[in-house]
């Protein structure tokens, strides 16, 4: 793809409406090779404590980096404009959940995520990492990257 195909993609892609082709289009021209593995789930295979903001999970793809880390492609359609905006820590917290493997017991390193309201108007994409630190007690502590991305 020459520069100006990419700037507009990214500009079509960020600047509008949710539009899940433009978005997984995107998403493979950003990165090298990603791997088609699409799933969802809803209803009562959302995590029981995610359910009253959470309507529908997808997996796009899955991604495995050059220095091996694992990162998996989500769109999570939420229940309510309002969740948006003030859920954001609730929402980060869900990924990280999904991404210590509690799904399939793989354990993933990050997440590449559109979160998008009902209307599908409004929409955030948000990048999701898990570090893990030994305190000085030798005991590991889990880190996220902050939930303060900006919506679209």
């Amino acid at each position: 793809m020459d520069k100006v195909a990419a700037q507009r993609l990214v500009r079509e892609t960020l600047q509008s409406s949710f539009n899940k082709e433009r978005f997984v289009s995107l998403i493979k021209n950003l990165l090298n090779h990603v791997e088609e593995a699409p799933f969802t789930y809803k209803g009562q295979y959302i995590f029981a404590d995610f359910r009253d903001s959470i309507n529908l999970v997808e997996r796009i793809g899955k991604y495995k980096g050059p220095d091996e880390k694992l990162f998996d492609i989500l769109v999570i359609h939420l229940k309510k404009e309002t969740t948006l905006e003030r859920a954001r820590t609730k929402q980060r917290n869900f990924v990280a959940k999904y991404l210590k493997g509690s799904r399939g017991g793989v354990l993933k390193d990050a997440a590449l995520v559109a979160f998008v309201a009902p209307d599908g108007e409004h929409w955030r994409f948000s990048f999701i990492k898990m570090e893990y630190k030994f305190n000085e007690k030798g005991k590991v502590k889990e880190e996220f990257t902050s939930p303060a991305a900006t919506p679209f």
